[in-house]
């Protein structure tokens, strides 16, 4: 039997069918997406949640005229199946493969590069209003899910669309709460017949006909609007987004494909800022994602019969998350003041022990990363020592807060920032690369990068003793296998370590960097280079004597990032050495260069930009220049291993 999914090469293929096709077409879009990411790993809950959504846009839009904007973008699997990509799906999240969100470079029905949650609003109201400035048609759809909703930028958006009226569809996709079975329908009822056009001319006449009642007719329009919204708040939550200037229609049941095709056909005759709601179940068709969407929101490869994790032949490392995640446990019984926050991350961030545990000091204020920042300084303000969990990338989020709300005030937050650095196949969206940049000019702030989950839980410890703002940042994935010392014992603040030493160059390393460096150095000894290996571990303040006496002894230099340069850890060396008018020690840095780094496999990237063992050996082999370069040359050809890039097929 030939696939209904075959024949869509564009959204216009879809179309075509007809209702019974129609079903057929997202039964096959659910065993696609399921089929992929069980390989390939992914986002599989929300993406199988919005397979009869998606499929009912692209029948009653005229894409890519009109424009979609997906919000976070992680649900925009069936969209890519529906816009010409089904031959590359495959690739999905692999190096040189396509996206797991939307792009614009990939596809033009790709309206707006997505990855943080809040902006799909805002970007689709801007789009909207340069359409009306340049007269051109079409219709401008955002969908937000209702996490995202939770995002002060989201209602900055519809607090704009409905002050400047204008033409703007935005579908709030509802996956946390329920509807009864008779209210539901009711609802989607009321809501589809509220819509046709015989009910708004209808109602447009009768406004127009009240007004020009003398002495009465403002009062009687005023009384008609009432029993209205009175009317409609009995069947639905609609009235906050009203008050906000939007036409309120919902909730609708997102997997009846025949009342969302109906709603989108009557809205799209509308004018105006309009929400429509809409009800859909996460992991909805694959029975292990729908009992349990969190698992499933972002998972690793996995068996598809069992929803069982792929078997993992490495060693059962605990991952860096799972050391924050039990050491603040630990340091919790004892502090009964310590508080953990997080955004909308419980589960990523490693604290569900601790909200089992501690249930009265552990805050999911949703994703509101600047909230969470300014209510952590409030907390600090009255005596309470907050651990606010977000990643690396989201913390971006809240510059602003970060530096006013509470390096400013001084004030005791320690910022546990999760997926520093590379983080792989989510990509550019989610790379920790900035957070050296960012955070290290910040008057008043300690960062701290941990070598290993050894030194990581002795680093939590240290922090939340600290009497001023603190933040550590750790990699995505498993420690390096060092054994754990049971004792917690606090760091000095802003000493480094000597870990090997030598006399022909120094190697500055911190946080993923030093164990490659480390081994680096062990190969350069093979061909009698002699270098020496500090572990920062502070990225500020920095061990000043330490650096500064070791790189007097060797007169050059090689940092080692996973960060960008420009402003990072390299660029924090050379301010030292200027301050200290050390002015004749050569420095060579390696990080990530000026460039948004793709997605792909982290140990491929740290190899692509130079950073793990053999690009620590060329960097160290391009300073020392002609004196040694061909007996390392030689040795580098020898020792070095091959890597298979996962390409393609």
């Amino acid at each position: 039997m030939t696939k209904v999914l075959d024949q869509i090469q564009t959204s216009h293929d879809v179309k075509k069918l007809d209702s019974e096709e129609l079903e057929r077409l997202c039964y096959e879009i659910r065993e696609e997406i399921l089929s992929t990411v069980s390989k390939n790993g992914g986002h599989l809950a929300s993406n199988l949640g919005v397979v009869e959504l998606t499929t009912a846009l692209h029948y009653v839009f005229d894409f890519p005229r009109d424009k979609l904007v997906w919000d976070v973008g992680h649900q925009s699997y069936a969209h890519k199946l529906l816009t010409g990509r089904k031959d590359r799906f495959h690739t999905l999240r692999q190096y040189e493969g396509i996206s797991g969100f939307p792009k614009r470079d990939e596809s033009v029905y790709d309206a707006f590069d997505s990855g943080h949650s809040g902006t799909s609003i805002s970007s689709a109201l801007g789009m909207a209003e340069a359409r009306r400035l340049k007269g051109e048609e079409g219709r401008v759809i955002a969908v937000i899910g209702d996490g995202s909703m939770t995002a002060g930028l989201a209602f900055e958006g519809l607090n704009q669309a409905g002050h400047i009226n204008q033409d703007l569809i935005v579908i709030l996709n509802d996956n946390e709460m329920s509807i009864s079975r008779n209210v539901g329908a009711l609802s989607s009822y009321l809501n589809r017949l509220m819509t046709g056009q015989f009910v708004n001319r209808f109602r447009d006449e009768m406004k127009g006909f009240l007004e020009t009642l003398p002495g009465i007719g403002k009062s009687v329009l005023r009384f008609a609007k009432q029993a209205e919204e009175s009317l409609k708040g009995f069947f639905m939550p609609g009235l906050l987004f009203e008050e906000l200037g939007m036409q309120y229609i919902g909730p609708i049941d997102g997997h009846r494909l025949d009342y969302l095709i109906e709603t989108f056909q009557n809205i799209k005759k509308l004018r105006g800022p309009i929400l429509v709601h809409v009800i859909t179940k996460k992991g909805k068709g694959y029975p292990p994602a729908e009992m349990n969407p969190d698992r499933f929101h972002g998972v690793p490869p996995f068996v598809i019969e069992t929803g069982e994790l792929r078997s993992d032949s490495s060693k059962k490392l605990p991952t860096y998350t799972e050391v924050f995640g039990e050491t603040l446990c630990q340091l919790a019984i004892e502090n009964k003041r310590l508080i953990a926050i997080t955004a909308a991350m419980q589960n990523g961030t490693g604290l569900e022990e601790f909200a089992r545990k501690f249930p009265d000091r552990f805050y999911d204020i949703g994703i509101a990363e600047q909230h969470a920042v300014t209510f952590a300084a409030g907390l600090a303000l009255e005596g309470m020592k907050p651990v606010v969990a977000i990643y690396s990338t989201f913390l971006q989020r809240a510059y602003d807060q970060v530096l006013q709300d509470v390096c400013l005030q001084n004030l005791p937050v320690v910022f546990a920032l999760d997926r520093g650095g590379i983080v792989g196949e989510d990509g550019p969206t989610h790379h920790g690369l900035f957070d050296f940049s960012y955070l290290r000019h910040i008057p008043n702030l300690i960062v701290m990068v941990p070598k290993d989950e050894n030194e990581f839980q002795h680093m939590i410890k240290t922090a939340t003793e600290c009497p001023t703002p603190v933040a550590f940042r750790y990699q995505r994935g498993k420690g390096v296998g060092v054994k754990k010392e049971s004792a917690l014992q606090s760091i000095d603040i802003g000493k480094g370590e000597i870990l090997r030493e030598g006399e022909d160059i120094l190697i500055i390393a911190l946080g993923s960097t030093v164990y490659p460096s480390l081994r680096a150095a062990e190969k350069l000894a093979d061909v009698g280079v002699q270098a020496a290996v500090i572990n920062s571990r502070f990225l500020k303040p920095l061990d000043g004597n330490l650096l500064c006496d070791w790189a007097q002894r060797t007169g050059k230099i090689l940092t080692v990032e996973e960060n960008v340069l420009q402003g990072g850890f390299g660029s924090a060396v050379l301010e030292l050495f200027q301050e200290r008018s050390l002015f004749s020690i050569q420095v060579k840095r390696l990080g990530i260069p000026d460039t948004f780094v793709e997605h792909g496999p982290q140990t491929l990237l740290r190899e692509k930009y130079g950073i793990d063992e053999n690009g620590i050996f060329k960097g160290v082999k391009e300073m020392l220049g002609e004196r040694r370069s061909e007996l390392i040359h030689q040795s580098l050809s020898k020792t070095s291993v091959s890597r298979a890039h996962p390409n393609p097929k």
